[in-house]
């Protein structure tokens, strides 16, 4: 019986406890939060400029950036660190 109750006291704390923080900057951000930043930041044309890749260039859309961009690793990995270039510089 004593046994339950401690058991119940480990979990409770473990259930109060807050989890570990995320050192990683995506850490919560969807690529659509990603693609729509970096628009409105740099344009659609400073976009194409940046990273040269076909959604930005020509017709760009969010819509049509991020299906590409989830079917390519490379694209998506620039467009990650651009954003994450982007947010470190506008909070130094």
């Amino acid at each position: 019986m004593a046994l339950r109750w401690r058991a119940r006291a480990v979990l409770l704390v473990a259930m109060n406890t807050p989890a570990p923080k995320s050192n990683d900057p995506l850490h919560g951000i969807t690529l659509e939060k990603i693609v729509t930043k970096l628009a409105e930041e740099h344009g659609w044309p400073e976009l194409a400029r940046l990273i040269p890749i076909r959604c930005f260039l020509y017709d760009p859309s969010v819509k049509s950036s991020l299906t590409f961009l989830r079917k390519t690793p490379w694209a998506r990995k620039k467009v990650e660190d651009l954003y994450v270039w982007t947010i470190t510089r506008r909070t130094e």
